[in-house]
């Protein structure tokens, strides 16, 4: 009786011993995850901050009579950093953009609350109603520089991985976003300011 006794403690030690080893290594994992997000935070400032530094950097060079020509790199990762900081004012109903881009090849990546971009404008048009609702948005463009002229042209767009026809996303842009941003278009071209010659052409966005 005395050894079943004693048998019975010992499980019980055991499957209470087991217990607080799970629920420490939770505790453990726990407080790595909260760190590390902790960290990653702090990088995003980090990168956020240098983009800035760059930006500021470049406008302030624009304005001298005789700028710096030493080029400034912006790397993917701050320019992203940039983007998420809340310093850039997107369109209304575009979030979480995410750039990626080599030798003037530039993809973006977001989600697009349709409805907010179209609200406001009244649609007839049977074929537009695929843009409805909230989806993921990828943006598959080119982009150029010469002569202080950058030229962006968008080359494909699929909406939650289904490629939209060319001739309705033409309709989409001439009836929502080149009436609220004039210039911007599938094939947009603008002056570079500050006296930016081009953009850098390697595995750097700029």
């Amino acid at each position: 009786m005395l050894r079943m006794l004693l048998a019975r403690k010992h499980e019980r030690w055991l499957s209470l011993s087991g217990k607080l080893d799970v629920r420490s290594w939770q505790i453990l994992i726990s407080a790595a995850v909260f760190l590390t997000s902790l960290s990653f935070a702090a990088d995003t400032r980090s990168l956020a901050d240098s983009a800035q530094k760059k930006f500021d950097h470049i406008h302030q060079n624009g304005q001298r009579s005789r700028p710096d020509s030493h080029p400034t790199a912006i790397t993917e990762d701050e320019v992203n950093a940039h983007l998420g900081s809340g310093s850039v004012r997107l369109p209304a109903g575009v979030e979480s953009v995410r750039l990626v881009g080599i030798s003037g090849a530039i993809t973006g990546r977001c989600h697009v609350d349709f409805d907010r971009v179209r609200e406001g404008r009244a649609n007839s048009n049977s074929l537009l109603k695929l843009f409805s609702g909230v989806h993921e948005v990828v943006v598959s463009a080119v982009a150029v520089g010469s002569n202080h002229k950058g030229r962006v042209q968008v080359n494909s767009v699929a909406i939650d991985g289904i490629e939209v026809p060319r001739f309705v996303l033409e309709l989409f842009v001439d009836k929502y976003v080149t009436p609220r941003y004039p210039g911007v278009g599938l094939d947009s071209t603008f002056a570079l300011p500050d006296k930016v010659l081009r953009p850098a052409q390697d595995d750097r966005l700029v």
